[in-house]
């Protein structure tokens, strides 16, 4: 299958399980970069994972306002600096957060989207709103990852939005978190089948 091919396929394929399309810009903005296939399968993933996110976000809290728009764009985008730091796809660093940010206000995308591409791994820093959070959060959970901090974090803006006791809120997201990660193995064996290069 040719490089096009294999990108085309992880926007656009079947999944098992299924998994959301990407928003349309940001399916065209990868197309355009020539990003990794790889890279194009890991958004698609935390970008559904997301999504399960915000829908129980809405549906137990209705009274929160969450901006499903920005935290289903920051989950579909937050590794997009990976097309100018390709080896991060495959290993560590954190270049491609800064990059991404760049990238995409080079591509016309405003600075309050574009700062999940470096917010998504700096959960603690000042001013991290609750839907950078859920970005952070599905950035681990996709592939079953916890990250007891980063789930505080999440529980404290619930509980201090409600009123209701911590605990409850952690038994709540806790319940939600093991519910998305059972599906982890389904979403890693679709991000591995395509290739890291283009």
């Amino acid at each position: 299958m040719t490089p096009s091919g294999f990108l085309h396929r992880a926007l656009h394929g079947p999944a098992d399980p299924p998994l959301r399309l990407l928003p349309p810009p940001v399916a065209e903005l990868l197309r355009s970069l020539g990003a990794p296939p790889r890279l194009a399968a890991h958004l698609r993933a935390v970008h559904d994972v997301a999504a399960q996110l915000v829908d129980w976000t809405e549906r137990r809290y209705p009274d929160i306002a969450v901006d499903r728009a920005a935290v289903l764009f920051g989950a579909a985008t937050h590794d997009i600096g990976k097309t100018v730091h390709v080896a991060e796809l495959s290993g560590p660093g954190s270049s491609h957060e800064e990059a991404g940010r760049e990238l995409l206000l080079a591509h016309g995308f405003s600075p309050d989207t574009a700062r999940f591409a470096g917010t998504h791994a700096s959960w603690t820093a000042p001013g991290v709103t609750l839907e950078d959070l859920l970005v952070s959060t599905a950035d681990k959970v996709w592939k079953n990852k916890r990250v007891a901090g980063l789930e505080d974090l999440v529980v404290a803006r619930l509980a201090e939005a409600t009123g209701r006791e911590r605990w409850e809120e952690y038994l709540a997201l806790d319940d939600l978190l093991v519910h998305i990660g059972d599906g982890a193995q389904h979403r890693l064996a679709f991000q591995a089948s395509f290739p890291v290069h283009p």
